[in-house]
């Protein structure tokens, strides 16, 4: 018999890991969401203005030293590519509004397919085994959405702040599974 951890003892201490460590992540960004919610925003509009510039070189390289892309396709690239890098120093100019215009789109965005999604479910009742629980969610769902568009700024606060809390708990459900993992009943 030998001392070497066998391929399930080492999947089971990879999940483990796996698990533990995104569960704490979780933890540590729910609660900054939740006491810092501002500055927390402000940090993932930073890093999405860092992806914005990242990508925008990326396109522009493809499009200077591609050798088997047509002209257009380079052009396209580059074009691209200055749109991305022009908007990441624009987010950086200003990182307070960048957040608020990140928010409010993401709220509007989230608002439209709400509406849809419930219009969706009304438009899929004949085939529901539960018409009334169909139709309670297909109102609420479009309600949602509505309040979601009359008032953007707010729902965005709502949903960051439900991000934060779905985090924190959802990160300490996943600590308790790590240390849980390849424990037998």
């Amino acid at each position: 018999m030998t001392n070497e951890p066998s391929i399930r003892d080492t999947a089971t201490n990879g999940i483990r890991t796996a698990l533990g460590v995104s569960g704490i992540f979780a933890i540590i960004v729910g609660v900054l969401i939740l006491v810092w919610p501002g500055r927390t925003a402000v940090v993932v509009a930073a890093i999405i203005a860092i992806y914005a510039i990242l990508a925008g070189l990326i396109y522009a390289s493809i499009g200077i030293f591609s050798k088997t892309m047509r002209a257009w396709g380079r052009v396209g690239h580059i074009i691209l590519g200055i749109l991305f890098i022009v908007a990441g120093i624009i987010a950086f100019m200003n990182l307070t509004l960048a957040t608020g215009v990140l928010a409010v789109l993401l709220s509007v965005l989230v608002g439209v397919m709400w509406i849809v999604e419930g219009i969706v479910a009304l438009s899929t009742l004949g085939d529901s085994s539960s018409r009334g629980w169909s139709i309670f969610f297909a109102l609420l769902s479009v309600i949602a959405g509505i309040v979601l568009l009359f008032s953007p700024l707010w729902g965005a606060a709502v949903l960051w702040w439900l991000l934060g809390i779905s985090m924190v708990v959802l990160g300490i459900i996943n600590a308790v599974r790590a240390f849980r993992i390849g424990r037998r009943a």
